[in-house]
Formats: structure tokens, C-alpha cells, sequence
């Protein structure tokens, strides 16, 4: 068995991030969500050059991510840095193609699903980057900045006022 994780761990830069995640100890594990940022971001914002924009690497580092870690204050952090940079590079960039709105709608979906859900004491740490967000998609086409607005308005609702 020793012998297999080994060649898995050598056969792909995938594979070992996924090792690496799942064996860290608690005290590395900001490097691991770093790593998983930066696959990100570097779709959206790459160090040279502009972004590919290939959101399914983007989101397959979040899955990746939440399968290895099962962390779910990553996988929020994650879903918030994919939608934050979508957001920006299209408020830079000018509007972008139905698909790409699609895939970010898709990821708010997720984060609020968890927000709902599993993640409920993650909301009052996102929730202002989730206003912020709604301030940058004002105005984006394809219905884009009118879904956030309703999703960040019924996420206040639902978890804004905690109940005693």
C-alpha cells in the first residue's frame, strides 16, 4: 500500500497536492489552502499575462480541496475567492460570456448551501465580502448582478439576526 501512495504521489503534481492535503497536520493547513487559492486565482489573475479563464481547473481545486480536507472553512474561503475574482476580472475586463456568469452563480449557489447547511457559524465571517461582492457585480450583465444582490439579500435574512 506504501508502495502505491508512493507512485501516486510521484505520477502527478494532482495527485500530490491531494496527498499533501490529506496528510497535513492542522498546523500546515494554511498551506494547503494557499495552494489551492493560488489555482484559483491564477485563472483570474496570473502573475504574467492575463487569465485563461479556465473555471473548470478553477472549481476542480475547490472539490479537490473539500475531498482531501473535508474543511469546510477552506472549502468556504475557497468558494469566496473563486467568486470574488470572477467578479473582479469581469468588473476589469468588461463582460465575459454567459457561461462564465452560469459557473459563478454556480459557486455563490454552493457557498450558500453550506452557509444554510453545515457552515451556518462560517455566514458572519463572509458576510461582508459577500456585500463587497454585490457592490462589484452591480450592473453586470446576463442577470449576473441581479442574482447576487437576491442571494446576498435572503442570505441576511435567513442568517443575518440570529435568533437567542
Amino acid at each position: 500500500l506504501l508502495a502505491l501512495v508512493k507512485d501516486l504521489y510521484d505520477t502527478t503534481a494532482t495527485n500530490r497536492d491531494f496527498i499533501q492535503a490529506r496528510c497535513q497536520p492542522d498546523e500546515s493547513s494554511g498551506e494547503v489552502l494557499e495552494k489551492y487559492r493560488r489555482k484559483i486565482m491564477e485563472q483570474f489573475f496570473p502573475a504574467r499575462g492575463f487569465g485563461k479563464l479556465k473555471l473548470g481547473e478553477a472549481r476542480k481545486a475547490i472539490r479537490d480541496y473539500r475531498k482531501a480536507t473535508g474543511n469546510l472553512p477552506g472549502t468556504t474561503e475557497l468558494l469566496m475567492t473563486y467568486v470574488e475574482n470572477g467578479t473582479r476580472f469581469t468588473r476589469e475586463y468588461g463582460d465575459i460570456d454567459e457561461r462564465f456568469y452560469d459557473s459563478l452563480e454556480s459557486a455563490l449557489q454552493e457557498l450558500a448551501t453550506l452557509l444554510r447547511g453545515e457552515a451556518r457559524d462560517l455566514y458572519p465571517p463572509v458576510k461582508e465580502r459577500l456585500a463587497q461582492v454585490e457592490r462589484m457585480a452591480d450592473g453586470i450583465g446576463w442577470g449576473y448582478g441581479d442574482f447576487v444582490t437576491d442571494l446576498v439579500y435572503r442570505l441576511e435574512e435567513e442568517l443575518g439576526n440570529p435568533q437567542p
